[in-house]
């Protein structure tokens, strides 16, 4: 099996992977726009943050996994690989502390101003009247918006730093909250307006695009700290200049809205010369710690892939299928008993949407189930319950709305 590597990977986890008897081309200073051409004859491809458009993904002849070694996809056309066929996967929480751990740097530097701090000094200026000036953090409140495993791991590290924590999330409930010792925040809006920092660790999806918009950034206290070290996406850039530009509020942010496709870029945005403002190169994962457990991770995930074909994290598969029934068989666990009763089902013109068929101990019969994308006739089940001596039932149970 061959694997294209196509970004910085930790070259020492590189041998576990011909170990499996795979075929590794690793070429992390392949650019995006160049995939198309070298996806060819690769069955798995493995990325980090680089783009994987449309057109890499048809340009591809043997492709049946995308890897994403990191927690988000959306840097994965995962609509186009999903309609080729192709199982996109990813190593979720894997970097969790690594994200929380830089969310903290970003709100002491925007505290302590620790960037411009650094500079002065770099320029041979000493103005420790003017960078006294600091609010610190403790006792503030924290309003943290999603809390999946990056939100939690920057609970933990608030409630150290000794702030009061408020929460927001559309998975949270009362119950959760108190479990995680923070406050619930049914509406987002009420956590922009009480909270003194707000960090953002929401998926990127059509309803998150934008959360963080004019408006809630208007709701937000004078001189409060937005932190986000999600996806630059998730932020309104736009109306975030103008609050910074405004100075009516700081930021921390490790994502921008664009930022370059390549690791190493020009990069030129109004937001770089906004005050008020301290920023990292979409590094919240890069810590050695972080990339040695996804790639730990990651061989997992492609180790299942070659030696049983189970497809870990995947991300793409439909939580529901279209199917109206389920055609459920016991039969007798003897050669030819299904391909008969798939030839009767074809014979129809029913489309099969899943098949799984279980053993019982022994090995002596089976029980399979069919999800049909139509009801088959009481003649057709009769047919199938009479037309091979070794089924045992059939039966019928409708699944569709």
């Amino acid at each position: 099996m061959n694997i294209l590597i196509a970004d910085k990977y930790p070259e020492a986890h590189l041998e576990r992977f011909k170990q499996l008897g795979c075929t590794v081309t690793y070429d992390p200073t392949v650019k995006a726009d160049e995939l198309p051409s070298r996806i060819a004859g690769h069955k798995v491809l493995i990325v980090r943050s680089k783009k994987v458009t449309a057109e890499a993904l048809r340009a591809a002849d043997q492709l049946a996994l995308v890897l994403r070694a990191g927690a988000g996809v959306n840097t994965i056309d995962v609509q186009t690989a999903s309609s080729l066929g192709i199982f996109v996967t990813n190593c979720p929480g894997k970097n969790s502390i690594a994200v929380a751990e830089l969310v903290f740097a970003l709100l002491l530097g925007v505290d302590r101003r620790i960037a411009e701090n650094t500079a002065a000094l770099r320029a041979h200026q000493w103005n420790k009247k003017e960078f006294s000036k600091a609010d610190g953090i403790f006792g503030k409140t924290l309003g943290v918006i999603g809390v999946g495993s990056i939100g939690r791991e920057v609970i933990a590290r608030a409630q150290a730093f000794g702030l009061n924590v408020i929460a927001w999330s559309r998975s949270l409930t009362e119950s959760k909250a108190e479990a995680l010792g923070v406050e619930y925040f049914p509406d987002i809006d009420d956590v922009f307006r009480r909270a003194d920092i707000v960090s953002i660790h929401t998926a990127l999806k059509p309803e998150t695009r934008k959360l963080v918009n004019a408006d809630r950034i208007a709701l937000m206290k004078p001189n409060a700290i937005l932190i986000n070290t999600a996806r630059g996406e998730v932020v309104d850039q736009a109306a975030l200049v103008e609050a910074l530009q405004a100075k009516k509020i700081r930021a921390g942010l490790d994502v921008f809205d664009p930022e370059p496709a390549d690791a190493t870029a020009e990069f030129s945005d109004p937001i770089l010369d906004a005050p008020n403002l301290c920023g990292t190169h979409h590094i919240g994962a890069s810590t050695e710690q972080a990339q040695d457990a996804i790639a730990e991770e990651a061989f997992r995930v492609v180790a299942a892939f070659v030696n049983t074909g189970e497809i870990l994290n995947c991300v793409n598969l439909a939580k529901r299928t279209p199917a109206k029934c389920q055609l459920v068989v016991r039969h007798y666990d003897r050669v030819g008993v299904l391909a008969f009763v798939l030839e009767q089902i074809r014979a129809r013109g029913i489309n099969v949407e899943e098949v799984q068929n279980i053993i019982f101990d022994g090995a002596a019969a089976a029980s399979c189930r069919i999800q049909l994308m139509e009801e088959p006739s009481a003649e057709v089940v009769a047919s199938i319950k009479a037309g091979n001596q070794d089924i045992i039932s059939v039966d019928v149970i409708r699944i569709g709305n």
